[in-house]
């Protein structure tokens, strides 16, 4: 394993570990506003509706104009959707199920 891959895994450990401490929405929030400057945030949640809207089946023309990201991070997050580690859809299936789980009670 070459040392930028090292580098790399130890690296994405060490954020996987901060992120399983977290335990509630709040403290999310709180982590990522002290973690992430606001451009960065703004760039992961329109990464994450990228990969909502690909998920649901949007075309990337539509997923392109409706979040403003560019051809090449729709491309990038189709990628990581269809091929990637599981990550995204893992998260999405979550999340959406959460939500779907809220709307029946708010009924």
């Amino acid at each position: 394993m070459a040392k930028a891959d090292t580098a790399n895994d130890a690296a994405a450990e060490t954020i996987a570990q901060a992120l399983c401490a977290i335990e509630t929405p709040e403290e999310a929030r709180a982590f990522i506003s002290d973690w992430l400057t606001c451009r960065e945030v703004v760039e992961l949640a329109q990464r994450f509706e990228v990969a909502r809207l690909l998920n649901n089946g949007a075309s990337y023309v539509y997923v392109s104009r409706k979040t403003g990201a560019s051809s090449t991070t729709v491309s990038r997050v189709s990628k990581c959707l269809n091929g990637g580690t599981g990550g995204y859809r893992l998260v999405l299936d979550r999340t959406e199920k959460g939500q779907a789980e809220a709307d029946a009670k708010a009924r």
